[in-house]
């Protein structure tokens, strides 16, 4: 196997259509889906049109039957516990919303974690009269032991549920997820994983896991189209989740179909075509490199380290994050912003908006852990190479960051 992490980027490019003008470092935020996937989509679209009472009365349930089958074998799950869902947001929704609180028990979150679902565990809180409890994962962090030790030291009697990133959005920092689903869930605390980047980024089996729910974007490192993402639910907590929209399934039962299925399977007339394009996006994207899935991460990963090496260079910093705490996506620390800036999830910050117009650098700068300080993300997919990287650093020079 090739271990080049660039090889043949170029014309591994045009299976996207993304702007050629633009060098596209932001993966993470809403993924890019590859213009094969795009025609099946409209296939499929094609052939709900023609006979939508058919399809979606009919037909639709054997077709993501298959589909969820395909994506089991690729994340390594029980078939039972699995779903879709719209996306990941949706999943934490869905696990936190059908919790029973007492006044007495306690979310654990982190001040890391993706910010519209610590709003989700601050409303069931909110809601229940239960506790937030935030645990402050370092950044830079010099090991994997630094972030267990926070959340583990967070966790207290009275903590329920411990919502947990895979890899955090804003620091794209990898959590030791197995050893701290294992001791939370050996202390009686079930864990949700909000494994949004993980599916495709990094290897899953959920089995071996064990986690009590794991829900995940496909639409980001699968490259599916957007809408499509995952939940799965042990088996021992499955009759204690709904969907939020509780619709036909909550009084249908299916032939060899659990309960979890049914609710989930028809949230109401939606575009079922993300999902049903999951096989094809994960077939599609193992053809493209002669190592398949493997190669796809083992490249990503070495640009990501790539990348750290080189920002640490011109930003004049060491890199937060050591090699083993980075999957597909590196972050560092940026001079505090002199301008105007954000305050909400969705502000973009000043600098972030100059290098799109100004130099074709398309990168996300996220106010973390406050305004006025931010934290710069790079994201590194198949289509990414060095010249993305130097033209980052050349940008960043000519709008006064680095060196």
């Amino acid at each position: 196997m090739d271990q080049s992490p660039t090889k043949n980027a170029a014309s591994l490019r045009g299976h996207w259509s993304l702007d050629p003008e633009n060098h596209f470092l932001n993966h993470g935020s809403y993924g890019a889906c590859p213009n094969e996937v795009l025609a099946e989509q409209r296939r499929w679209r094609d052939r709900m049109e023609r006979q939508p009472v058919a399809f979606l009365s009919r037909e639709i349930y054997g077709h993501l039957d298959e589909a969820r089958e395909a994506l089991a074998s690729f994340i390594s799950c029980d078939v039972g516990g699995l779903v879709f869902v719209a996306n990941a947001t949706s999943g934490v929704n869905a696990v936190l919303r059908s919790l029973e609180l007492k006044p007495s028990d306690e979310i654990l979150i982190t001040d890391q974690g993706y910010n519209a679902c610590n709003n989700a565990a601050q409303f069931v809180c909110d809601r229940s009269g239960a506790n937030l409890v935030k645990a402050a994962l370092p950044f830079p962090c010099a090991s994997p032991d630094e972030a267990f030790n926070a959340i583990m030291e967070a966790a207290t009697e009275n903590t329920v549920l411990a919502l947990l990133d895979h890899i955090t959005s804003p620091t794209g920092m990898l959590l030791p997820i197995a050893r701290l689903v294992d001791a939370l869930q050996g202390r009686g605390i079930d864990v949700l994983v909000d494994g949004a980047h993980a599916p495709g980024q990094v290897p899953l089996d959920l089995g071996a896991l064990g986690a009590a729910y794991y829900t995940g974007n496909c639409h980001k490192w699968l490259c599916t189209p957007k809408g499509s993402a995952l939940l799965h639910v042990r088996e021992d907590r499955r009759d204690r989740v709904r969907p939020t929209a509780i619709s036909h399934g909550a009084n249908t039962p299916r032939p060899n179909h659990t309960r979890l299925q049914d609710e989930f399977d028809w949230p109401g007339t939606t575009d079922p075509t993300p999902w049903l394009c999951v096989p094809f996006a994960i077939d599609f994207l193992r053809s493209l490199v002669p190592g398949g899935w493997d190669e796809i991460r083992q490249r990503n990963h070495a640009l990501a380290l790539q990348a750290r090496t080189r920002l640490s260079e011109v930003l004049g910093v060491p890199a937060p994050l050591p090699p083993e705490m980075i999957a597909n996506m590196t972050a560092f620390p940026l001079p505090p912003s002199s301008d105007e800036t954000p305050v909400s999830a969705f502000g973009t910050d000043p600098l972030q908006v100059k290098l799109i117009e100004n130099h074709h650098v398309e990168i996300p700068i996220f106010p973390w852990p406050a305004a006025p300080e931010r934290v710069l993300r790079v994201s590194a997919q198949l289509y990414n190479d060095e010249n993305d990287l130097e033209a980052l650093v050349t940008a960043l020079a000519k709008e006064g960051i680095g060196h």
